[in-house]
């Protein structure tokens, strides 16, 4: 009996992985956070599985039903959102599953982040102009940040930002980026990323919360910052240059070959 952490994607159904897809299709229990998973992919349960909504429940119901299920002698489909590793309140339950000496494994979904580039048609990590992501939130009503981890120390690097869970926070977003970043630094809005009713809403670190406020969001939805946001000029990367060599591609073994 296995308890098997499945990311589900960013909302469209068609982004979840074949091995989460499977398990889904094969297991008797599936648990799934309703908020943020679509009907269709658990849809994919088989006939008869029980199919829980999660969305209300406490961790300790949740633990009761996978413990039941062990029991039995049947494996659950644990779906989350996104990618379980990010934000995926998973650590809290392998804890109690290790516990209760209770097998489970993790199969990785599309995270927010990678959809939204994606929707974006944007690559985040442009040649001389950014080179490093930094995935963040910030406090809000369930969790302080931890000390070190503020946006006013992760602004110095200049990285493009990917940040979660703080549509209701832009004024502080605006306060510790500018300094960092500029009042004109690109910031884009992604909510609901690959939904039917996705929104993105373009902007800059001085003008996205008016604009935000106007389009009434106040939840769901990833703020990306950085300069990649709107970089049209930036060199082409080394990978592909014909004057770069790598293992692969070698001018002075072709030579020698020809």
């Amino acid at each position: 009996m296995t308890v098997h952490f499945i990311g589900a994607g960013p909302g469209a159904p068609d982004l979840i992985t074949l091995r989460g897809l499977k398990y889904i299709q094969s297991c008797p229990i599936c648990l799934y956070a309703g908020s943020l998973v679509p009907a269709e992919v658990v849809a994919a349960a088989p006939d008869g599985a029980r199919v829980i909504d999660t969305a209300s429940m406490t961790l300790d119901e949740i633990i009761t039903e996978m413990a039941t299920a062990a029991a039995a002698g049947h494996d659950i489909a644990r779906v989350h959102s996104g990618d379980p590793s990010i934000y995926g309140a998973i650590a809290e339950q392998m804890r109690r599953l290790d516990e209760l000496n209770i097998d489970y494994d993790v199969t990785p979904g599309v995270s927010a982040y990678a959809a939204a580039a994606a929707e974006l048609k944007s690559e985040l990590t442009l040649p001389e102009i950014a080179q490093t992501v930094i995935l963040t939130r910030t406090t809000m009503k369930a969790s302080a940040m931890p000390p070190g981890e503020e946006l006013e120390n992760l602004g110095r690097s200049g990285a493009t930002m990917a940040i979660h869970l703080s549509i209701r926070n832009l004024g502080y977003i605006e306060r510790a980026l500018t300094p960092h970043y500029g009042a004109d630094c690109p910031v884009i809005v992604v909510y609901r990323a690959t939904w039917p009713d996705q929104m993105i809403i373009r902007g800059t670190l001085s003008t996205i919360a008016g604009l935000v406020k106007k389009a009434k969001l106040t939840r769901t939805a990833l703020v990306m910052v950085g300069p990649v946001l709107g970089a049209s000029q930036f060199r082409d990367s080394a990978l592909y240059d014909a004057s770069h060599e790598h293992v692969l591609r070698n001018r002075k073994t072709a030579i020698a070959e020809s």
